[in-house]
């Protein structure tokens, strides 16, 4: 049966980086299904790659090997982990892009069984060299335990996720992303918006930079005259809308941007 690997890497796609990738795993495990989640990745961005792959993995079925190649310290002293998680495999540099995931990750090893490794190793090209090779190995059923030894958690780097904060009757968030359509996507995320307005969006009055926007919508489409809509995307996270335009361009907003709800 053909196993599922993901990859996602801020390798961007003008080099050959990828289609390396994909060779080295094509070779020892010819029967893999390899899907591109995301190879635009800000480079170095390992917040974004997080949050990413936080919200992706669970639309793919158990046993999918999930590679993430973020790596701003390749070929440093940095670890590379694999854990198993929800009954899919993680493999991934120990530099807190995995940190989503912890809570829920059983069987850490560390990646150090040079015997997977391509020789020579690069010290600048551990997607090729080492995360391309493992994966390849672990979609062919071998087991996680024979790429390393067992490490615990408590010994894991971790990155602090931007979470919303209550305050004086108001919800504070920030704009985490912004996608491919310039929507403007929030670290609010729907179950923390629910119980802050009890279910009845229609009363909530949100503020992002300078906008003020009124209750949620459902779609897209529901603006009117080119104004900016709040809604749920398809992350569950709140949002900030322009139909068929670009709310980042048209807003000046950006990653970064405040974000702060009340009741009216």
């Amino acid at each position: 049966m053909p196993q599922l690997i993901t990859l996602t890497t801020d390798f961007g796609l003008t080099e050959e980086y990828v289609g390396v990738m994909k060779g080295v795993i094509y070779s020892r495990c010819p029967n893999a299904v390899i899907v591109d989640m995301n190879h635009c990745i800000p480079p170095q961005d390992v917040t974004r790659a997080a949050r990413m792959i936080n919200s992706a993995y669970r639309f793919f079925p158990p046993g999918t090997v999930h590679v993430v190649v973020v790596d701003p310290g390749v070929g440093s002293s940095r670890r590379i982990l694999v854990f198993e998680a929800v009954g899919q495999l993680f493999l991934a540099p120990d530099n807190g892009v995995m940190t989503p995931l912890f809570s829920v990750a059983r069987e850490i090893y560390e990646v150090s069984n040079s015997d997977l490794f391509l020789k020579p190793l690069s010290h600048t090209f551990h997607g090729r060299d080492i995360f391309a090779p493992v994966a390849a190995y672990l979609a062919c059923g071998n087991p996680s335990c024979s790429v390393g030894k067992r490490v615990f958690k408590e010994s894991l780097v971790q990155i602090g996720m931007s979470i919303p904060s209550c305050q004086g009757g108001r919800l504070l968030g920030k704009v985490t992303d912004v996608d491919h359509f310039g929507n403007l996507i929030t670290n609010v995320d729907r179950d923390i918006l629910v119980e802050f307005c009890e279910g009845n969006f229609d009363v909530l009055k949100i503020q992002v930079g300078k906008i003020i926007i009124k209750g949620i919508v459902k779609a897209y489409n529901e603006a009117s005259d080119n104004q900016p809509v709040a809604l749920i995307g398809s992350r569950g996270f709140l949002e900030i809308s322009i139909f068929q335009k670009n709310a980042a361009d048209n807003l000046n907003l950006g990653t970064e941007s405040t974000l702060c709800l009340t009741i009216e």
